[in-house]
């Protein structure tokens, strides 16, 4: 069987190899997920968030220790590893004190003696994982699908193999019983197969529109429920009567964390044009304190993209969109998987930076007369995440709230996940929620209970 290789994006090294798993290995995988589900969908919440807890502490005991698995792997700053560990700890916290209220019987009345809903484990959850926040992702899904009481499969990332070996001894340590939660070293040729197994009850994907589309269509001919967190083309919108120093701080984050490899990263920024002067220079200006280099380094504020593959693609973009009539104010200028902060003006639609989604530092810029402008540049996408917006004004925030085609609006604020919050988006961003109420409830069965009189 093939290895997989795990190379770390900034030195070029490789940090190890990992074996995939045979045929026979992912049906003892598989057998062992179902076997182990019909015992602990028995277990009670209090047995299941005691283990969750317990996650929670193991994260919080050895952030530093995961952190740099995650910097080591795929090439983000440590302090944001660091974040991306304790957020973990918190989904694990937040699902382990919710889920049981969550998913309490409710009742319902009706002309029965007595009639209620019943939200019970569908069994095991097969969930395919990104390289960007490979700690995150899993967690957000994981968290709520084990209190929920199924069985997790994970396939992970092949750039990531380390961090989802990590993951599972996690689960392990917590005190989950082996089978409750597995990864799953295989590539990606072997999830269809998967998925049609019949151990397999439901499937979650975060990743391309690509990925999404393939898992959907096996999902769909099994007739095998999926969620679908996509890619994302998010605007970042700043109105005239917006305060410019915060719309510029807010803007450097949404769209530098991770180096901007994010789905829910701002990446078409709309400015009106009474302020899209200032705005850029002022945005020019701070990039300059950003420093690029050593992700180890605690004052790193982007370390490299995934792979010299990714800087490369991204640079075809960028390239293609300045041929196209898009404007080079600053950056562009790569090497290796580095790529420098990077501004573009005088995007429009056709553009590879309007149209596609812009997988690193790219600000993609245009400039328009009115709000309302602005609304309709910010929908003319095919993608539906999340839209940033910018403004002082509540009138303003509530046309766009009420008109804009997205999963989610933040006003004066970045878009981020939030486990109080349900995640997810419309069009070509995918289907289904993540986190809060109405995530949990995605992978139970909704069961009607009527008991006449």
């Amino acid at each position: 069987m093939a290895n997989f290789k795990s190379i770390n994006p900034f030195t070029g090294k490789v940090l190890g190899e990992l074996a995939e798993l045979s045929q026979e290995e992912i049906q003892f995988k598989l057998n062992k997920s179902s076997e182990v589900f019909q015992e602990y969908r028995k277990s009670d919440y209090s047995f299941r968030s005691e283990r969750l807890f317990k996650a929670a502490d193991l994260l919080k005991s050895e952030t530093q220790e995961f952190a740099e698995i995650i910097t080591n792997e795929m090439g983000k700053p440590i302090t944001e590893s660091v974040s991306e560990v304790l957020k973990c700890a918190w989904v694990c916290e937040y699902y382990a004190e919710k889920a049981e209220g969550f998913l309490k019987n409710r009742e319902v009345p009706t002309d029965a003696g007595l009639s209620y809903v019943k939200y019970e484990p569908l069994g095991t959850i097969l969930a395919v994982m990104p390289w960007n926040f490979p700690f995150w992702q899993v967690f957000r899904f994981a968290a709520p699908a084990l209190m929920a009481g199924n069985t997790v499969l994970l396939k992970h990332a092949s750039n990531v193999q380390y961090s989802a070996q990590k993951i599972e001894e996690i689960f392990l340590k917590a005190g989950f019983e082996n089978g409750v939660f597995q990864n799953l070293a295989v590539k990606s040729e072997a999830v269809a197969a998967i998925i049609k197994s019949p151990v397999v009850k439901a499937i979650t994907l975060t990743g391309s529109e690509f990925a999404g589309a393939s898992v959907a269509e096996v999902a769909g001919r099994n007739i095998k429920k999926c969620v679908l967190e996509l890619g994302g083309n998010n605007a970042f919108v700043v109105l005239k009567d917006a305060d410019l120093s915060k719309a510029v701080d807010v803007a450097l984050v949404a769209r530098l964390l991770n180096a901007g490899q994010s789905c829910i990263a701002a990446k078409r920024f709309i400015l009106e044009e009474e302020i899209h002067e200032e705005f850029i220079s002022l945005l020019k200006e701070k990039i300059q304190d950003y420093k690029v280099g050593d992700p180890m380094q605690k004052d790193t504020k982007i370390g490299t993209l995934s792979s010299a593959q990714s800087s490369e693609s991204l640079n075809i973009q960028v390239q293609k969109s300045i041929e196209s009539g898009a404007i080079l104010v600053c950056g562009g200028q790569r090497e290796g998987a580095k790529f420098e902060p990077t501004i573009l003006l005088n995007v429009k639609p056709g553009m590879p930076a309007f149209d596609e989604e812009l997988f690193g530092p790219v600000f993609a810029v245009s400039k328009v007369k009115s709000m309302e402008e602005a609304l309709q540049l910010s929908n003319k996408s095919e993608f539906g995440l999340g839209l940033n917006l910018f403004t002082s004004s509540k009138e303003k925030a509530q046309y766009f709230i009420d008109n804009a085609e997205e999963g989610a609006v933040f006003v004066n604020s970045m878009v981020k996940s939030d486990p109080r919050l349900p995640f997810g988006g419309l069009k070509k961003s995918g289907y289904g929620r993540e986190l809060s109420e109405e995530g949990i409830r995605e992978f139970v069965n909704v069961k009607t209970v009527y008991i006449g009189g």
